[in-house]
């Protein structure tokens, strides 16, 4: 029986020469790497920010580019042209804007204390941008969590300052506006590269151990200004009523001195000129004005009429007139 043949492999030049027929695969595998890290894409709402071995180089807009490969170059996508949030007191629902947008206690951030002593429970967003792209990579190590933190530094202070009824009730525009002015402030002052757009209040309520007390007090607050409404408008329905009937009374009261004064200055012009023509004919004057009066007065008169007592009878004065059963001398 022959003894079986035990083979160690083949010999090492063999395996080399196997080895070498696939050792083209190696910078074939290089230049595909090398291919498929020089491209990038810059999304529209972002700027590439090229870094070369670890240090800034340049920016580049939206669009196709390409760089060093292997590592040399490096890009960083800025989102300068997304309005990005940073939420405080509470945890939105998903999806976020930017990895900083809700922090890490958002039960212990709402609770404030203001200037009168008291707490209150706020919650608030802060809106704001990427205006420089080299200042937010590389002036500051974390530029999102640091204006996280001058976020909530600043709405201690500015409610630091006011009582709990101007945080919770009528003075919220007035923090909105001061908390955004002290942190862009601050972000300047930083040097964050971002630009702070607004500061908006969201819910601001007392504690919950005092919140019915709360609610009736602020009840009570809206009753009294309801009441006032109320008074205001009665007054300004009352008053320019009155107002416009006591002009309209003046007016009416001038009016008639007016007229007075027209008629009293009519019946002296009246009675100024009879009495020139009674100066130069005395007797014709008197006798016109007698006719003229007895014109006037006849037709009054029911059934009388009454006569010179010279004349000795009664004569038809009148064409067409009654005459009187009873005539009195």
């Amino acid at each position: 029986m022959p003894r079986p043949t035990i083979s160690f492999g083949e010999p090492p030049a063999e395996r080399l020469r196997h080895y070498l027929r696939f050792l083209w695969l190696l910078p074939a595998l290089l230049l595909l790497i090398g291919l498929l890290s020089t491209f990038y894409q810059v999304p529209a709402e972002a700027v590439g920010v090229v870094l070369r071995f670890g240090r800034y180089h340049t920016e580049q807009d939206p669009g196709l580019h390409w760089k060093l490969p292997f590592g040399i170059d490096e890009v960083e996508l800025v989102p300068v042209k997304r309005q990005l949030k940073l939420e405080f007191g509470f945890r939105p629902d998903e999806p976020w804007t930017n990895p900083d947008q809700v922090g890490r206690q958002p039960e212990l951030e709402r609770n404030m204390v203001t200037g009168d002593l008291n707490a209150a429970l706020v919650e608030w967003v802060v809106q704001y941008r990427v205006d420089d792209p080299r200042l937010f990579l590389f002036h500051v190590r974390e530029p999102g969590q640091t204006l996280r933190d001058l976020g909530e530094a600043v709405m201690r202070e500015v409610p630091g300052d006011r009582t709990v009824d101007e945080v919770i009730t009528i003075g919220r525009a007035e923090i909105e506006a001061a908390a955004a002015a002290r942190l862009r402030e601050m972000a300047r002052l930083y040097q964050l590269g971002v630009a702070v757009n607004q500061v908006q209040l969201k819910d601001v309520d007392p504690p919950q151990a005092v919140q019915a007390s709360f609610n009736e007090v602020n009840k009570a607050q809206q009753d009294r200004e309801n009441m006032i409404n109320v008074a205001n408008g009665e007054y300004n329905k009352v008053v320019p009523k009155a107002t416009g009937e006591a002009e309209q009374k003046i007016s009416q009261a001038e009016g008639y001195r007016q007229q007075r004064v027209n008629e009293a200055r009519g019946d002296a012009a009246a009675f100024t000129a009879v009495l020139a023509e009674y100066v130069k004919a005395p007797e014709v004057t008197r006798k016109r004005l007698y006719l003229e009066t007895m014109k006037e007065v006849l037709p009054a008169l029911q059934g009388a009429w009454i006569v010179d007592e010279r004349v000795t009878q009664l004569l038809p004065l009148l064409p067409g007139a009654q005459v009187a059963p009873e005539v009195r001398k």
